[in-house]
């Protein structure tokens, strides 16, 4: 609750859902799956990412959203309401790591906004790989365009759930989505695509090593947006009537669907121009903006991509913020005003040293810039470890109150109930300590 006000919700659960998935599906999904796939072998790796999105993610993801709606308050106070002690810990971490991811996450995101632009402006008859640098050593410019994508963040988050948050993704997430398809369609007419199709979808199992089985893992876990307290924020405005496993079955299908789309857009153009597919994230914007300067109308398709990435970036940004504001609105008792306000200022000025970093303004430490450390701690460290302790918080101690949260008092029966226990008890744990014992190489 806020200032003695009823708590805001979602007005419908498509909101919820789409929310949810846009809270999910990030620039992870188009640049990182895309390029994780071709470095390991294409549709084998696929098939393996979709079973472990399906087992591992869907049980996280229904963990948060059960412990959200129990407590309808932010990630902190979800966890002091539902059991106390050390507990609200696991809530600070996802607080922790949504303003640091968000920090660097807006620098990313201005590039997309200003690559839309420099489709128009000689992107597409420049050497990519030196206009890149050009550009991201341009500090002044740079700052200027995460200022306007975080601007456009604040706006939302400013304006509440219903008539902010799920009112503009109600709209964006559809818009990515045809986004999706209409680049799909320009690059499998592309001459010599099929290859990049056949890659992408048939099976090679020979390329399935242990690195990737990591790799899958990874990417399964980091895409969903879990363990940063998102979920949970965004599960505590749910209404009782609602069933929240169909609900994580929804997200975990919309977030996988639009990394395969992406692949079916990058492979048939990378190999219809013979462009390596594993080329890692240089891939994005530098591998492709070569690729669409040799395309009929190419400023086009590369302006539509970069405005897919963007729309991308945004319904995650959105929710890394408001799971911010939701502690300072809940805990401190701020309007939501403030509270988006104050806070994305101080997370755009926290993202001034990672675009410094890229820059080459900040010397560089143990080999990683400024946002690379950021990343690191975030994604290596702070995640993992709050999906973990979410797990096993489901799993062992909160089992009957998730019960009773995840069947709605026992109104409707969740068949899967015993496995998916199970999964937060061992499975996942298991499996989020190699994401976190592996990930710790600096």
């Amino acid at each position: 609750m806020s200032n003695g006000t009823q708590r805001e919700q979602w007005g419908t659960k498509l909101g919820f859902i789409l929310a949810c998935a846009g809270s999910a599906v990030g620039l992870g999904n188009i640049w990182r799956f895309p390029y994780i796939t071709g470095q390991y072998g294409g549709a084998a790796f696929v098939l393996v990412y979709v079973v472990l999105v399906f087992v591992i993610g869907f049980s996280v993801m229904l963990a948060e959203m059960a412990i959200g709606r129990n407590a309808q308050l932010n990630a902190v106070g979800s966890f002091r309401k539902i059991k106390g002690g050390m507990w609200p810990i696991v809530g600070w971490m996802g607080v922790i790591a949504g303003f640091i991811i968000l920090s660097y996450y807006g620098v990313i995101a201005g590039w997309t906004m200003a690559y839309v632009l420099k489709s128009f402006t000689g992107l597409m008859q420049a050497d990519a790989g030196a206009e890149f640098g050009a550009f991201v050593t341009n500090l002044p410019q740079v700052v200027a365009w995460q200022a306007l994508f975080m601007a456009i963040t604040i706006y939302i988050v400013y304006k509440g759930i219903g008539g902010g948050i799920e009112k503009y993704c109600r709209v964006l997430m559809p818009a990515l989505f045809l986004l999706l398809l209409v680049l799909i369609v320009r690059s499998i007419t592309l001459p010599g695509a099929g290859a990049g199709i056949n890659f992408y979808l048939k099976p090679d199992f020979s390329k399935l090593t242990g690195g990737a089985l990591g790799a899958a893992l990874g990417q399964a876990f980091f895409s969903l947006s879990l363990g940063m307290g998102c979920i949970i924020t965004y599960g505590s405005y749910l209404g009782k009537k609602e069933t929240l496993p169909g609900a994580a079955i929804q997200v975990c299908f919309l977030d996988t669907l639009v990394a395969f789309l992406a692949g079916l857009v990058i492979f048939p153009a990378v190999f219809a121009f013979g462009v390596e597919p594993g080329a890692g994230p240089g891939l994005t914007f530098i591998t492709l903006p070569n690729v669409f300067g040799q395309m009929p109308g190419g400023a086009i398709w590369s302006a539509l991509f970069f405005v897919l990435l963007f729309v991308a970036a945004l319904t995650s940004a959105i929710s890394l913020l408001e799971v911010v504001s939701a502690y300072f609105i809940d805990e401190i008792k701020w309007s939501r005003q403030k509270a988006s306000m104050v806070m994305g200022i101080v997370i755009f000025l926290m993202g001034i040293p990672s675009a410094m970093g890229v820059a080459g303004v900040i010397p560089k430490l143990a080999g990683r810039d400024f946002l690379d450390s950021a990343d690191f701690l975030a994604s290596n460290v702070l995640l993992p470890l709050g999906g973990l302790f979410i797990a096993l918080f489901v799993g062992w101690f909160w089992t009957e109150g998730a019960k009773q949260e995840v069947e709605n008092n026992g109104t409707v029966p969740f068949g899967l109930y015993t496995a998916w226990l199970w999964v937060c008890r061992v499975v996942a744990p298991i499996a989020i300590a190699y994401i976190f014992i592996t990930g710790l190489k600096w």
